[in-house]
């Protein structure tokens, strides 16, 4: 009921949204006399305000065109690799002849947000790598008929993308998935698979949450099982192609991020209001771009949200040694010829000091010598893959590390 309610209330602000934008450009374009009236920027900037934080939000495009390679402009075709029910493997292809480049499966996280999030992230792999990532669909856009998409389904999921790009591959995950990608590698590894990636990175993910807890885990831990099945599991409205889906809708999830840091979004908003009225379009246009990506949601399938729920931050399954896929019992002591670095950032209040580097504990079986951490300083979560601190330091240390193990 609770998604019929969000629908009805999104399809009556719909048009009061849009005449919010339209009054907006009324008041700033200098052919309309309104443009020239006393305080038409504080009224455009609140019309523009209002219309933000209540229009709704489409996914993103990545929208790469070019990268520079050795100081050289190389254009960027967006190309389809495999399309299967819940994501599409992408490859940025360069259309230029003769590059050698490492080859990287960038595996996106299925917690909220479309992978257009790693934009950023893409964009510095780019330069010297040859980028492929996960790009997850909304739920709700997949018919029932597909069937069900559980935890066990991500990890077939980034198995067959690593043996269809391999052997000369190189895995980075982001935040969630870390798990299932170190339970892919693991079970490969287990079953002396010959199609194993030649490295593993893993960037701010809850490999052990009990180590230094954050409110994503205390919530996780205070709350019953029952609880989220009963409270945050909707089914898809009739107006969508999975209707009927029971999902974990992401309008659920945003409100979730917001009462997060509620402060510094207000903060945020605060502040791109006087950047409008001052009329500061640099700072203005960054605060646009980023809630673009920011409020822009999809919803997860139920059984893989409750699934993770139980396994990863309940059970602690992976750091337990618990944990069984399809009957198999996931053993990361068993990989020992693909290199691992865990990348976590100082600051991260969403995986905590300690979660990721907790792989190198359960990976014993990997040679000190093709082990690698860093914790970047002053480093937040988001920073970790995107931003200046991601493009100039942390991005630079992976390419030394693919490269050495390469």
């Amino acid at each position: 009921m609770l998604y019929q309610l969000h629908e009805l209330q999104r399809s009556f602000l719909t048009p009061v949204m849009q005449w919010a934008d339209m009054s907006s450009k009324l008041f700033t374009n200098p052919v309309s006399p309104l443009a020239h009236t006393p305080f038409s920027q504080r009224i455009a900037a609140g019309y523009e305000l209002m219309y933000r934080l209540g229009k709704d939000y489409e996914k993103p495009q990545f929208d790469i065109k070019s990268v520079l390679v050795k100081g050289e402009s190389v254009d960027i075709l967006e190309h389809v690799v495999v399309t299967k029910p819940f994501c599409r493997l992408i490859h940025f292809k360069k259309e230029a002849t003769g590059l050698q480049q490492p080859k990287v499966l960038l595996v996106a996280p299925l917690s909220g947000h479309h992978s257009t999030l790693l934009r950023d992230t893409v964009r510095g792999l780019l330069a010297e790598h040859d980028v492929y990532i996960t790009d997850w669909t909304d739920a709700r856009m997949v018919p029932l008929t597909e069937g069900p998409f559980h935890l066990d389904d991500y990890i077939y999921y980034v198995q067959e993308f690593i043996r269809l790009l391999a052997p000369d591959l190189h895995v980075i995950s982001v935040c969630q998935p870390t798990v299932p990608v170190l339970a892919a590698i693991s079970l490969m590894a287990t079953a002396k698979d010959p199609h194993m990636p030649k490295t593993m990175t893993m960037m701010g993910g809850p490999i052990d949450p009990r180590r230094s807890p954050t409110q994503v885990n205390n919530l996780a831990t205070e709350k019953k099982f029952s609880w989220f099945e009963n409270t945050v599991i909707y089914a898809v409205p009739p107006n969508y192609p999975g209707f009927g889906r029971k999902v974990y809708p992401g309008f659920l999830q945003h409100a979730g991020f917001i009462a997060m840091n509620p402060g510094r979004h207000a903060q945020s908003h605060r502040e791109f209001y006087m950047h409008l009225v001052t009329g500061d379009d640099e700072p203005a246009e960054g605060h646009r771009q980023f809630y673009n990506e920011y409020n822009a949601v999809l919803d997860m399938p139920a059984e893989y949200y409750l699934e993770t729920i139980k396994t990863v931050f309940q059970e602690f399954s992976l750091p337990m040694g618990t944990w069984k896929v399809g009957g198999q019992l996931v053993r990361p002591q068993d990989i020992t010829n693909v290199a691992l670095f865990t990348v976590e950032g100082e600051l991260d209040d969403i995986s905590g000091a300690g979660q990721t580097q907790a792989a190198h504990d359960l990976c014993s079986g990997i040679p000190a010598d093709m082990q690698q951490d860093f914790v970047a300083p002053k480093c937040g979560h988001y920073g970790i893959f995107s931003g200046r601190r991601w493009r100039e330091i942390i991005c630079p240390k992976i390419g030394e590390f693919i490269q050495k193990h390469g």
